[in-house]
């Protein structure tokens, strides 16, 4: 027989805590279909993201994007390379576009 010399944790007296940071507090329960759920105030604010840093974060996958594109050979290239730099050039090209022109709404594809 097994015996367990850990002593079992006793509740916080203020809630189970931040599901992220584990301050203690009552949050409400975790929903995984609710991203903030269950988080305190200060991890709900740190992520939330900028307009500055998700457009930084666009320019960078784009370039990284046109880069892989450039250094492609077209000479050699099989078609399922071409078409691949190709789309993701446009999902960039997109994503860049966005950026400047943000849609109001949903819209359709």
């Amino acid at each position: 027989m097994i015996v367990s010399t850990q002593a079992t944790p006793s509740p916080s007296p203020l809630g189970p805590g931040c599901a992220l940071c584990a301050v203690p507090g009552v949050f409400g329960p975790r929903d995984p279909a609710d991203p903030h759920s269950g988080l305190c105030p200060a991890c709900i604010t740190a992520g939330k993201p900028t307009r500055e840093g998700l457009e930084s974060a666009v320019v960078i996958v784009a370039g990284q994007t046109l880069a892989g594109a450039e250094s492609l050979q077209l000479a050699t290239a099989t078609p399922e390379e071409l078409a691949y730099h190709l789309g993701a050039v446009k999902r960039s090209l997109r994503s860049v576009l966005q950026l400047l022109a943000p849609a109001e709404g949903k819209r359709a594809r």
